[in-house]
């Protein structure tokens, strides 16, 4: 069953998916995909140092903003190597019920 964040994300998997075959003279995100992943990485890198200036701020509105600017650049670079929301909230959903002790001992292990 589909949560409503759930279904914001895949509705945004979509359309980051159809962007792939627009025209980069026409679209933010295809003109990302025809840059490629160091762009793509640039602009996380980016989005990532605005949050962190954001919540050193304090001023949640623009902290909520950056986030959704970071969590959309995220979802562009999932969307750019084959993957989508899902493989990220499948991720999460198998980490529920362990400590993050327990998770990362885990990961360790990997």
């Amino acid at each position: 069953m589909m949560t409503g964040m759930d279904e914001v994300l895949a509705r945004l998997a979509e359309v980051l998916e159809s962007r792939k075959g627009a025209d980069p003279g026409d679209s933010y995100v295809a003109g990302l995909y025809a840059k490629g992943l160091d762009a793509i990485l640039k602009k996380i890198g980016e989005e990532a140092t605005e949050t962190v200036m954001a919540a050193k701020d304090g001023v949640p509105e623009r902290l909520v903003r950056e986030v959704a600017d970071l969590w959309f650049h995220t979802l562009v670079l999932l969307a750019h190597q084959g993957l989508g929301p899902d493989a990220v909230l499948d991720e999460l959903r198998r980490r529920f019920g362990l400590s993050g002790l327990a998770e990362k001992a885990a990961r360790g292990q990997e």
